[in-house]
């Protein structure tokens, strides 16, 4: 040990020995490796707590420098504060490697898995702040035994980053809480398709750290990310802390709501409030005090602290304490030794423009110390570093982007970006290959107000023009870090320089469409076309929304093919008929849906009326107006037929989440997260109540009575007990309270007559009360419903039928029907496990019930016939809430993509029958039929019972009787040259059985799901089939052999190949073709067995299409009774 450190010892030994704990000390001493188990235990066998302390002061006296510097951290980690700095002086110099190896824990293990999770590496120059680091340490030990959050927050240039970073930078941490490692997020002020990237990247890395069979396609929505991050963090990663750095938003922050273990930092200490489990935090300081502040110059400059200049504590002063400002002037007085006078001259004369925030934060000292910082680089580089100005926040970007904004060789530009790093003036990602680059929220604010004059036009000019430039031909295709950030802000750099025709060319061109789309993914696409919507009209957003689902599918479909079906008046569509014309004439096939014109859009109205999710929309009584409310806590009026915007009124201080009409159309209510209801006049957007004091949490649904004979207003909140009031509006206080829920209530509605009200609530129950004496007249215990788990039932909402006998209502993945009188159950709808209903509503002039779920779907049933009736697609995110209009015409819905749609309810179903002969023989239902084509006077007939029979059509005799398969049989069809016929069943084989013998001549083997279809070549060599899970096979008709089964490749994970079942099948006349329909129609290359184009309808289910002879013009109808006419283009 050195002697001072020795010394130093021995002149406090005595305050030491009254004052220490040695049992709490000597946990960490072992742990740094100073002492031994042998060593503690000889210690610990001392009769006191002094004598205990005399042994451990002996022993360090015969340890080395290590030793003295570990019972330094251990007094700082037990908060010996005082006896700490007796020490601090004499505290002896060591290498790097024993400072990493001994104090804090970093050995090569934790290094790897820091590393791996993507933890920034330790600032060059490092000043340790014990005491914050272990109180972020003794919260993350809390979240050893259950998932919680620890927040580091405080202002921005703290260090919080650091310290989140420093404070996993531990093996004991590592090993004790964290054994699935540690995985490092950085997140910024991102918009929601940025978001969803960052994740993308998170479930890839943490994907691909496991198997190659654990890698899925990127999640589509933020939803699926969230549900893909909670399955990686419970279940391949559990016991592993997730670090989110910089988070501003509160609706960011519940994507993460996934009951794992996160430690995040952010300058907003409220934002957990939002979301559930145990919570902790951390408060990091202002500034650093100013013997921290000393080091770090002091290191900087590689001097002593004691030897530094009488400048230095000015500056360190001048610079608010600040880690991020200090380091800066750190980084200028390294190269400039000399200039202590002149950089603090610079600080005090505060020269430069303050930057301005919105926030209360002092960032007086940053415009001083970055302006000083830019002032030293050459005049040229000066101005390159000005450029910087057009990145956006969070946004880290290769050196090979900035080559080509500043005109220069990628190595030349290396070195320029090394200056910049080694002036603390930019920031470096060395995890990555290629390194990336980016700026400092604080810095990037300096130099937008330094350039603000110039930045909106030259400097995003100069972005355009050198790209421009560069890409003369095609965009970047390449995905790799360069392709990705100009097809992410090409749009963003030409929007700012307000080249608004440049913007314009770019986003209404199918080829730009195509490749963001498979790039990025169709949420970014459609945010650039919401976000500068101003400077385009809507077309292109309108067919993005409508087709946004299906640039999902993987393989990517054909853009131009999905473009032929916009309205042919659109520019959309001649763009793609021009390209589709020119393809064709290569040989490419594209299809024109001729008869669109004459169908009306199943969407009739799209509106985009809210920036943030709609939470709830209404129709008016007489239909003519849509309300909508939401995240942005606005409220908005529009015309329903034209989207023509009425009324905007901001109506409350959070977000609004319920709106309902009056009977007479001429009020509307709201309820809102502020906890507040209001009541206004329609007409002249006029406040005229508010009820502020009774509801003690968010309310959540309100309701008007659905008659005028007396007006009432009920609404309900996630109180405890007070939960459930109904409002006379001419009364200042609620006119009763129902009581009975113990849980928050969801949902509250009258009954068609207003004698109840339904009231659905976590709990778990739906309760009916009476109007009149607010008094429970019954329960209906729906959780008693879902016996197969033991999850909370949480009851989202309740509807009644038009006749007030039946009350509907959603819980977990099911409607469910009950009748009001009995309290049976008379109805269960339940969709597939992976999707929740989000809300119903039974339609008032017929048996149809809208149902909204999670997975962006909506769909109609007929009550009645137990019967899925319509598939409503074009939202791309939650559909929170749908209602049919007064008279059932009309259906609306909301969702969390921004957006209000508009659907006509038209289901018009016909059938007519005839007289004829009665063929009786087949024990279940009779599949189809088919006339023998050598023989017409016989019919060949097909059944569910497994059999097939030829009858004689004259005289009604069964000639023959075939027990042709094990399972039902799906289909038939006899060849063309009447040689032979084919079946296809569900026991998963197809069947070729001649005509004269009736005689099987091949059993096909090999599908591995029912054989939905068959169909042969118009030359009787081949024959196609088709299944239930959307593959298609063609066989040699005469060896019986597999021939192609047809681009199984192309198989998304996430759905059948064919959108579903493949139902029908024709060739071409030539037989080089084959046309398929399922969920969607497809056309393929029989020789090469490859999909040559795919047309997606508005409906799904497509059953039966017919084919012109020269295979030019097909026609189909798909579920919702929509018919297609489609033309081969030329």
């Amino acid at each position: 040990m050195e002697e001072g450190a020795r010394s130093c010892l021995l002149r406090f030994r005595h305050r030491l020995e009254q004052d220490i704990k040695p049992s709490y000390l000597m946990d960490h001493m072992i742990s740094d490796g100073v002492i031994n188990v042998d060593e503690e235990e000889r210690i610990r066998t001392q009769p006191t707590r002094k004598d205990q302390a005399v042994a451990l002061l002996e022993l360090l006296l015969r340890k080395d420098n290590r030793a003295y510097i570990s019972f330094y951290n251990a007094l700082v980690k037990e908060t010996y504060d005082d006896l700490a700095n007796l020490l601090y002086d004499d505290l002896p110099q060591i290498s790097a490697n024993a400072h990493k190896s001994s104090s804090d824990g970093w050995t090569p293990h934790v290094q790897m898995v820091l590393s791996e999770g993507g933890v920034p590496q330790r600032p060059v120059v490092f000043v340790s702040r014990p005491e914050l680091l272990n109180r972020v340490r003794e919260r993350l030990y809390r979240l050893q035994k259950e998932p919680g959050w620890v927040t580091v927050f405080g202002m921005a240039g703290s260090g919080k980053s650091v310290l989140a970073a420093e404070a996993v930078r531990h093996q004991g941490i590592i090993e004790e809480c964290f054994p699935g490692g540690v995985h490092w997020l950085s997140i910024g002020q991102l918009d929601k398709p940025d978001l969803l990237v960052k994740i993308q990247s998170l479930c890839f890395r943490l994907e691909q750290s496991l198997d190659s069979q654990s890698l899925h396609r990127p999640p589509n929505s933020l939803d699926e990310a969230k549900e893909r991050l909670r399955f990686l963090m419970l279940r391949r990663y559990p016991r592993s802390l997730l670090i989110l750095d910089d988070i501003w938003d509160s609706t960011v922050l519940k994507v993460f709501d996934i009951q794992c273990r996160i430690l995040l930092t952010t300058r907003n200490r409220s934002l957990t409030d939002s979301v559930s489990g145990a919570k902790y935090e951390v408060e990091v300081a202002s500034g650093l005090d100013e013997n921290k502040g000393l080091e770090i110059l002091a290191l900087y400059t590689k001097t002593n602290p004691q030897g530094l200049p009488e400048e230095a504590r000015s500056i360190v002063r001048e610079c608010k304490g600040s880690p991020l400002v200090v380091s800066l002037i750190g980084a200028l007085l390294k190269e400039k030794p000399n200039r202590w006078r002149y950089y603090l001259c610079q600080l005090q004369q505060k020269q430069f423009k303050r930057i301005r925030k919105s926030s209360s934060y002092d960032y007086d000292a940053l415009d001083q110390a970055m302006a000083a910082s830019i002032e030293v680089l050459p005049d040229e580089h000066q101005e390159l570093y000005k450029d910087l100005t057009v990145l956006e926040k969070d946004i880290k970007i290769p050196a090979k982007v900035l080559s080509i904004l500043w005109d220069l060789e990628p190595e030349e530009v290396e070195d320029i970006l090394e200056e910049f790093v080694n002036k603390s003036l930019l920031f470096v990602d060395s995890h990555n290959k290629p390194y990336l680059y980016y700026l400092h929220d604080l810095q990037l604010d300096f130099l937008v107000e330094q350039n603000r004059t110039q930045l909106e036009v030259d400097l995003h000019t100069k972005v355009v023009r050198q790209y421009q430039q560069h890409y003369r031909d095609d965009p970047p295709t390449s995905g790799d870090e360069e392709c990705l950030y100009w097809i992410r802000f090409l749009t963003y750099h030409m929007a700012r320089a307000n080249l608004s025709q440049e913007l314009y060319s770019l986003m209404f061109s199918l080829d730009w469409v195509s490749i963001k789309a498979q790039i990025m993914g169709p949420a970014h696409l459609i945010n650039d076309y919401v976000e500068y919507g101003p400077i385009l009209d809507k077309e292109f957003q309108e067919f993005l929304s409508l087709n946004g689902h299906q640039l999902e599918q993987r393989p990517f479909p054909d853009v131009v093919q999905l473009a032929l079906s916009q309205p042919p008046t659109s520019e959309v569509y001649r763009q793609a008929l021009l390209q589709a014309q020119d393809r064709a004439s290569k040989g490419k096939l594209y299809v024109d849906w001729l008869n669109k014109s004459s169908v009306e859009s199943l969407s009739r109205l799209v509106i985009h009326p809210h920036q943030g999710s709609i939470y709830s929309a209404c129709f008016s009584q007489d239909g003519a107006k849509i309300a909508t409310c939401g995240a942005s806590k606005t409220l908005k009026v529009f015309k329903s037929t034209s989207g023509e915007k009425l009324t905007e009124i901001q109506a409350h201080d959070d977000e609004v989440l319920c709106c309902a009409f009056s009977p007479d159309d001429r009020l509307l209510a709201t309820c809102s997260s502020d906890r507040k209801v209001k009541v206004w006049n329609v007409e002249r957007a006029m406040l005229l109540r508010v009820f502020a004091e009774e509801h003690e949490e968010q309310v959540n649904h309100c309701q008007f009575t659905n008659t005028r004979r007396q007006l009432l207003l009920a609404t309900c909140s996630n109180d405890k007990f007070l939960n459930v009031k109904v409002w006379n509006l001419n009364r200042p206080s609620s006119q009763n309270t129902m009581f009975g829920h113990f849980e928050p209530v969801n949902h509250c509605c009258f009954s068609p007559d207003d004698t109840y009200v339904s009231t659905s609530s976590n709990d778990g129950t739906v309760k009916l009360f009476q109007v009149s004496s607010a008094n429970e007249w019954k329960t209906i215990n729906v959780s008693s419903m879902f016996t197969e788990s033991d999850e909370e039932v949480l009851v989202k909402c309740s509807t009644w039928t038009a006749d007030g006998k039946r009350i509907i209502c959603a819980a977990r993945n099911a409607v469910l029907v009950f009748d009001v009188e009995t309290s049976d159950m008379l109805l269960e709808i339940r969709t597939s496990r992976l999707s929740m209903v989000q809300y119903c509503h039974a339609c008032p002039t017929s048996n149809l019930l809208a149902i909204a779920f999670s997975n962006y779907a909506v769909e109609l049933w007929d009550l009645e016939a137990n019967k899925k009736m319509a598939d409503c697609s074009g939202h791309l995110s939650w559909v929170q809430r749908v209602q049919f209009s007064p008279d059932g015409s009309q259906l609306l819905s909301c969702s969390d993509d921004q957006t209000v749609r508009v659907r006509l309810n038209k289901c018009v179903w016909s059938w007519q029958s005839g007289e004829g002969r009665v063929l009786k023989g087949h024990k279940e239902q009779v599949r189809c039929f088919s006339l023998l084509s050598h023989s017409p006077a016989r019919l060949l007939s097909w059944s569910f019972d497994g059999t097939v029979k030829v009858w004689d059509v004259e005289s009604g005799e069964k000639l023959q009787d075939i027990e042709a398969h094990r399972g039902a049989i799906l289909s038939c069809h006899v060849s063309p040259d009447g040689c032979f016929f084919a079946t296809t069943s569900a026991d998963k084989t197809a069947k070729l059985w001649h005509c004269e013998s009736w005689q099987c001549v091949h059993t096909l083997s090999g599908h591995q799901d029912c054989v939905r279809s068959c169909r042969f070549s118009w030359d009787s060599r081949r024959l196609a089939t088709g299944d239930d899970n959307g593959e298609i096979r063609l066989w040699s008709v005469k060896e019986g052999a597999l021939l192609k089964i047809c681009s199984r490749d192309g198989k998304d994970g996430m759905d059948s190949l064919h959108g579903g079942w493949v139902t029908d099948l024709h060739f071409s006349s030539d037989n080089s073709l084959l046309v398929s329909t399922g969920g969607y129609i497809k056309w393929w290359d029989v020789e090469k067995g490859k999909a040559l184009q795919t047309f997606y309808p508005t409906g799904s289910a497509l059953k039966k299409i017919h084919v012109s002879c020269d295979f030019s013009t097909f026609v189909t109808i798909d579920n919702i009774g929509i018919l297609y006419i489609l033309q081969r283009v030329v």
